[in-house]
């Protein structure tokens, strides 16, 4: 009997696994002549056919951040296969042999401290380099996290929750929580703003579910009381479930599990970093461990052959390209050029390349027209706006920083285009995770506003919503309803009670309620 073939070249070969979002099937690529994995999102998961085409268009455009990791332990993803007879959305990825770590958990059977620090900082090392872009997973958990058998752990799904989610902005990513219960921070049991330290509080509930055997919190089979737990209740310490767990690692998983972000651990650098006591050190012998009868692939042989995350990045450093000297109307037409072609590109969703053409012709047309042109300044803020849609906010950033300073040097202080450089600069912080000098600098921005235009100002209501989305995101409940009960009141008056901007927020103001009340 002859494989079931995709898109004339993907033979369906085995079913491995199936979950909440779809089946995993080992596959063959007829093509390149190699293993593939094949997922299969579930049907119900795809209202209709035009959502499917959503969904496919959506694919490729995280599946291209999601390349950009560049890291071993992130499966590549290689096309996104969409049969629209039967609306089946496949994505192909790389094919990775290895035991799930659910395999390594068990509550009688404790795993070595060194193989549970070796497991978390290899996450650690993989976050490292998607946190740089930035991507977030929103969905860590030991279903999604392979060992390898040559020990590497592979951290699978990267972007799929992202593919999946409604398609709104990501600052006002409210109303429905995503993520799996056990493993979800209070930002996203509240539904607000994500962002990198959401992954390190899955790392908590992982790195203390791998010490002990047992989850963080368990509600059982009442998952709002788990999701009640995640907002307001302390986790045990690691000492009371187990006698021979290190204070200092006791300490980093008490801090990972932190309700607020920002008293979380400040990246997944440090949370490597504080793990390296507790490593092997190289070319110590390995501890094995079984399961089932079965011998489990070793995590801490990276550690005893070492390797290290990828290096911080330097934000002061400011991209130029080489370019001949051209005149004055030269630099007027290749500026033209490139914002047509780069039109172009953003139609097919090539975010990245749409962000090169516009740079290749940055440095020529800054030296003919002068770097405070605003035919330069405008072209700036298009390619650092295309970076940012392409989920590059970390490159997006020192760019719209330096805007703001540019357009406050050629038109004041109070300009439309310096106030819109500092709040796209201010999202871009609150994507990174500084929430509290993101919320500084919005707060500024909406006087400025507020001052000239009043509060039923459009640009002012949507910064008093992000404002109060991102005090919930960031664990200051109070302050937050303090905003969004009066902006509540304004959006009933000026879109309506039942307008699904209301509501949302309405929606919001109930979770962020305390118990009982």
């Amino acid at each position: 009997m002859r494989s079931r073939k995709i898109a004339g070249r993907y033979e369906l070969v085995e079913e491995l696994d199936a979950g909440a979002m779809g089946q995993v099937w080992r596959g063959y690529d007829a093509v390149l002549d190699r293993e593939v994995a094949i997922k299969l999102i579930l049907p119900e998961l795809i209202s209709y056919p035009e959502h499917a085409e959503v969904l496919t268009r959506r694919f490729r455009r995280e599946a291209r951040v999601t390349a950009r990791i560049g890291h071993h332990g992130v499966p590549e993803v290689y096309d996104a296969v969409l049969e629209r007879s039967v609306a089946h959305l496949y994505l192909v990825m790389e094919l990775v042999h290895g035991t799930p770590l659910t395999r390594f958990i068990s509550s009688e059977a404790p795993l070595p401290i060194s193989w549970v620090a070796s497991v978390v900082a290899q996450i650690c090392t993989v976050l490292s380099y998607a946190h740089a872009i930035p991507v977030v997973h929103r969905d860590l958990k030991p279903d999604n996290l392979m060992v390898a058998a040559d020990g590497t752990v592979k951290v699978l799904d990267f972007g799929i929750a992202a593919i999946l989610r409604p398609d709104v902005t990501r600052l006002t990513e409210a109303g429905v929580p995503m993520g799996t219960a056990r493993y979800m921070s209070p930002e996203q049991v509240q539904a607000v703003q994500v962002t990198p330290r959401t992954d390190l509080y899955a790392v908590g509930c992982i790195l203390h579910e791998l010490c002990t055997g047992e989850p963080v919190f368990d509600g059982g089979l009442n998952g709002a009381r788990l999701m009640w737990q995640h907002l307001f209740e302390q986790p045990r310490r690691l000492g009371l479930l187990r006698g021979d767990v290190p204070e200092d690692l006791e300490r980093l998983t008490l801090e990972l599990l932190a309700k607020r972000p920002e008293d979380r651990p400040a990246d997944a650098q440090e949370v490597f970093e504080r793990l390296i006591p507790f490593l092997p050190a190289p070319g110590e012998r390995p501890e094995v461990a079984e399961r089932g009868g079965a011998r489990l692939p070793d995590p801490t042989r990276p550690y005893r052959n070492p390797c290290a995350p990828r290096p911080r990045p330097d934000q002061s450093l400011v991209e130029q390209s080489d370019a001949e000297p051209v005149s004055a109307g030269e630099a007027l037409e290749a500026i033209a050029d490139a914002e047509a072609e780069s039109d172009e590109l953003l139609t097919e969703d090539r975010y990245t390349q749409a962000a090169d053409v516009l740079n290749a012709v940055l440095k020529a047309a800054s030296d003919a027209l002068g770097s405070d042109n605003q035919r330069v300044l405008r072209l700036r803020q298009r390619r650092a706006a295309i970076l940012v849609i392409g989920g590059d906010v970390r490159r997006a950033l020192p760019e719209f920083d330096r805007l703001a300073a540019a357009y406050a040097r050629v038109a004041g202080p109070a300009d439309v285009d310096t106030l819109e450089c500092r709040r796209q600069a201010a999202y871009c912080r609150a994507e990174l995770g500084q929430g509290t000098v993101a919320l500084e600098e919005l707060r500024q921005v909406l006087a400025r506003f507020r001052a000239e235009r009043g509060d039923g100002d459009e640009t002012v209501l949507d910064l008093r919503r992000d404002i109060g989305y991102l005090l919930a995101a960031e664990g200051q409940r109070k302050d937050a309803v303090a905003v969004l009960e009066p902006l509540h009141d304004d959006f009933s008056v000026i879109y309506g009670p039942d307008d699904a901007r209301t509501l949302e927020i309405r929606d919001l103001l109930a979770r962020l309620q305390p118990p009982g009340t």
